[in-house]
């Protein structure tokens, strides 16, 4: 396939390292010549220096022989004129744009935006996907990382093992014995900075991040066994009311359960706009760094806090301060991904990072045919596939055991028909089987090879 994708910061970056490691022809296009050189140095990809919504610099970049264009540069307006120029004076056949103005969102493939007017295929918002993972992170407490996979009946959960779980320094072999009838996996492990996939011999130590993947009915039971909290959230204080902090309250307001939100914005236009928007949630002109505004909104009260500002600084010195305070959840959203190791010294439960949240959500929607979802873990460090089996992939019609699955990759869940099973050695994948499989990096070419969903992307 062939892609152009425009923007070579650390977004676009991301999607052309991944579709370059799959064997696809990309072009990176950006009008930092210093970034377009620094793309392909590192990657095997061509590069184009100019401004992407340029007929010419398209032309140059391969536009009339493309598969898929990907405008994902600093600006919304030059990803929307380049998604334009594709389609008018190329014929793209796919063209995904990233857009963050709320404006833009509000109306898009509305009345006033019809596709034949404005065509792009799918549109990614990084605020709410970022929105989404906050919320995501309320509703599983004591995570660092949750995503829901096979339509919300599976749930990846990042747990951080401390030193009250009950089954450290046991290997996972026994506990699948131990809790048998518990539908749930250790598929991964972080440990002193190095993201490994784990064996059934492998032990669990005080310190560890692993990456568990759970039946929906068993997150509770999960949670209790590696010592975490199920405790409900129902008092949050979320600092910065820009697009991601407005998203949040918003969806908290909409909810049955009641949750009380409380916002504190620095910006006075900008809690304005957020106090006009919001009803039933109080707003708070001030600073979030500054320990009177946070006793005003009650922190002693609160059971959780959001630092979503778009400061790095702030969002880790205030959720930092309320966890000394005691607050019981924090999380801070870092755009800095060198900023993760910093995660435990600073004792904040979870990181958000937009950038790994966007990749995403792009990843998701390039690869289409039987591939279902995708979810980037860390840095890229790793991927969840959920794909369907086809009946000509090498793994159709074989038992797990007998499955030649690389290393780094592992099989985390599989449903039959209607029902999610917790995979063994003897579980038979068969053909129309949906698999969830988690794998490092430099084994996703293989894992793809295995399940046969690179050849069909649209």
């Amino acid at each position: 396939m062939k892609v152009i994708v425009c923007g070579a910061g650390q977004v676009g970056w991301q999607i052309a390292r991944h579709l370059a490691a799959e064997n696809n022809e990309v072009t990176i296009v950006d009008n930092n010549p210093a970034l377009v050189n620094q793309a392909t140095d590192s990657l095997d990809v061509s590069g184009i220096a100019g401004f992407a919504s340029y007929p010419d610099i398209l032309r140059r970049a391969g536009a009339r022989d493309a598969d898929m264009i990907i405008a994902a540069t600093h600006s919304d307006e030059v990803n929307m004129v380049t998604c334009q120029v594709a389609h008018s004076v190329f014929s793209i056949p796919r063209k995904i744009a990233r857009l963050r103005a709320q404006s833009y969102l509000d109306v898009i493939y509305t009345d006033l935006y019809q596709r034949d007017h404005l065509p792009i295929d799918v549109v990614i918002s990084p605020e709410k996907e970022v929105a989404a993972a906050a919320l995501r992170q309320l509703a599983a407490p004591s995570t660092f990382d949750s995503e829901p996979f096979l339509m919300g009946q599976v749930e990846m959960l990042g747990i951080t093992l401390d030193e009250d779980c009950a089954v450290v320094n046991t290997p996972l072999r026994q506990l699948s014995e131990l809790f048998s009838t518990l539908r749930a996996l250790v598929c991964g492990v972080r440990r002193d900075n190095r993201l490994f996939t784990a064996t059934p011999d492998d032990q669990l130590f005080v310190g560890d991040q692993i990456y568990l993947f759970t039946h929906k009915d068993d997150v509770g039971r999960a949670l209790e066994i590696f010592g975490k909290t199920t405790k409900k959230r129902e008092r949050v204080i979320i600092i910065g009311g820009g697009n991601v902090g407005l998203a949040v309250a918003s969806e908290l307001e909409k909810r049955s359960d009641r949750v009380r939100a409380k916002v504190i914005e620095k910006s006075r236009p900008v809690a304005e706009r957020a106090a006009e928007a919001l009803e039933r949630t109080i707003v708070l002109h001030g600073d979030g760094l500054d320990m009177d505004m946070l006793m005003e909104a009650n922190l002693d009260k609160a059971d959780a806090l959001l630092a979503v500002t778009d400061d790095d600084k702030t969002n880790l010195l205030t959720a930092t301060r309320a966890k000394a305070e005691g607050c019981p959840q924090v999380v801070a959203l870092v755009n800095d991904n060198g900023l993760a190791p910093l995660m435990r010294p600073l004792n904040i439960d979870a990181f958000i990072h937009p950038r790994a949240t966007t990749v995403s959500s792009i990843l998701r929607h390039i690869r289409h045919g039987r591939v279902r979802q995708v979810y980037s873990i860390g840095d890229a460090e790793a991927e969840v596939i959920e794909a369907q089996v086809m009946s000509t992939s090498p793994i159709s019609g074989s038992a797990i055991r007998d499955i030649n699955i690389p290393e780094g990759a592992i099989i985390a869940a599989i449903q039959k028909g209607d029902k999610v099973i917790r995979p063994n050695g003897d579980t038979r994948v068969e053909d129309g089987d949906i698999v969830v499989i988690f794998s490092l990096a430099r084994h996703i070419e293989n894992v793809e090879r295995l399940l046969q969903v690179r050849i069909d992307f649209f």
